[in-house]
């Protein structure tokens, strides 16, 4: 009986041991189920190889389609982000074209002597330059083109991955480089014809700055010449000792067209009668265009164009005298001046005449035809000095400070000066300083 109770206890408990260990398998392992053909011997080994991998050549094709596909919606969305980054660059370069395109035309709108205001860069890397400035558009022209030459490229790599370029994108691209390129166009068409119009504006200028420093030139030689001879070069006289048909000055610089004049000049003369012509100025079809005369018994006589004012002047006692007269073709209006004084007016002499240029001006003859023909009885014989010559009515006040010697202002037409007088048949150039001398010549009256 014991044995028996023994043998059970020892059944039970293997049988306990294999279940515990086939449940730990079960556990730890996996099942795979196969597929074995009606009939087949179970008790051979049967493959167990995973049927996954063994696929056929349909499903390898179908998987590599998919993974190109996928690779080409990476590389195609890798391209929309490069085209969104650069139609963002080109849509913020047209801007700042619109926007110099706006600027220019303000510019000229508000019109202005000159101008555009080149300071300001209205494309965030345009130079200042206008050379510079069309050099850099075109670089940016070409810049652009090799972009969209990038992206055509491009279309044609995703065209045959087969993946298709939006045709909307690549018109928009199209659309926006041709505005821009419209822009930049005009652009540099603006910045050509400011380059010409500097160009025109700096060779004017240039032809200006050559035309005063050749008058400067001419000036300063003048200058030394005269200043080997004189003191100062207004600082001389001429003198007409004899009334002959032969002794005369001329100034060698002839007048322009003037509508009004003012001549002043220092007279010292004893002639008798009448102290001849002091000076005359001659054009083509009329000699007598301006002259200052007294001859015979007339009284000193102002012609213009050929008309006649007498003057109220006396200038025949043998001391110096400034004389001035003034004449304005607005009514003919004149005044004469001696010593500072006007001692007479007058009008309707030559009323609306304009003075004629490129004449001859003479000192001490009457021209009978342009620059000769002259007549001993008209002739003048005395002094003469600072003949000025103004083409403009000067003030009383000027024509007092001259007279009284406490100012000097040479004529803006015609100014005394030793270069500017040439001297003929025995006339000579002395050298004179005006003030003493008048004061001189008027102490033997004091003392009387």
């Amino acid at each position: 009986m014991i044995t028996l109770a023994v043998g059970l206890l020892y059944v039970y408990a293997l049988g306990s041991g294999r279940v515990a260990r086939a449940s730990a398998q079960a556990k730890g392992s996996r099942f795979v189920c196969t597929a074995v053909p009606p009939g087949a011997d179970l008790s051979c080994p049967v493959e167990t190889t995973n049927r996954v991998q063994s696929a056929s050549p349909q499903e390898d094709e179908f998987r590599s389609t998919i993974i190109q596909l996928r690779e080409t919606v990476l590389q195609q969305k890798e391209t929309i982000v490069s085209q969104q980054g650069t139609i963002k660059e080109l849509n913020a370069k047209l801007s700042r074209c619109e926007a110099a395109a706006q600027d220019a035309r303000d510019s000229k709108a508000r019109g202005g002597a000159r101008r555009k205001d080149y300071g300001k860069n209205t494309m965030g890397d345009l130079p200042r330059d206008p050379t510079e400035t069309i050099e850099q558009l075109g670089k940016t022209m070409q810049s652009l083109k090799d972009r969209l030459e990038n992206l055509e490229q491009q279309q044609l790599r995703a065209n045959v991955s087969g993946a298709a370029f939006p045709n909307e994108l690549r018109d928009l691209l199209k659309r926006r480089l041709g505005d821009l390129e419209s822009q930049l166009l005009r652009r540099v068409a603006e910045l050509e014809e400011e380059k010409s119009q500097l160009y025109n504006e700096t060779a004017a200028h240039r032809q200006r700055t050559e035309n005063t420093l050749n008058s400067l030139l001419e000036r300063i030689t003048e200058l030394e010449r005269s200043n080997s001879a004189f003191k100062s070069p207004e600082d001389f006289k001429i003198s007409l000792p004899l009334r002959t048909n032969y002794l005369y000055g001329r100034i060698k610089k002839s007048l322009p067209e003037m509508y009004a004049f003012t001549v002043c000049m220092w007279l010292k003369s004893s002639a008798s009668p009448g102290i001849g012509t002091p000076f005359s100025y001659g054009v083509p079809g009329q000699a007598n265009e301006i002259v200052l005369i007294e001859w015979g018994n007339n009284p000193i006589e102002l012609l213009v164009n050929d008309k006649v004012a007498q003057l109220p002047l006396s200038v025949s006692d043998g001391r110096w005298h400034h004389i001035c007269i003034t004449w304005t073709t607005r009514d003919g209006f004149w005044e004469a001046y001696q010593d500072g004084e006007r001692l007479g007016t007058g009008e309707n002499l030559a009323p609306w005449h304009p003075i004629k240029p490129g004449g001859v001006i003479i000192l001490g003859q009457e021209q009978d035809i342009v620059g000769g023909r002259f007549d001993a009885t008209q002739a003048f014989v005395g002094e003469l000095s600072h003949f000025n010559m103004w083409d403009r009515v000067l003030r009383p006040i000027d024509i007092s400070g001259m007279a009284n010697c406490s100012a000097y202002m040479p004529g803006n037409v015609v100014p005394w000066i030793d270069g500017n007088v040439e001297v003929f048949g025995g006339a000579t150039k002395a050298a004179l300083e005006i003030c003493e001398d008048r004061l001189f010549d008027s102490r033997p009256a004091e003392n009387q």
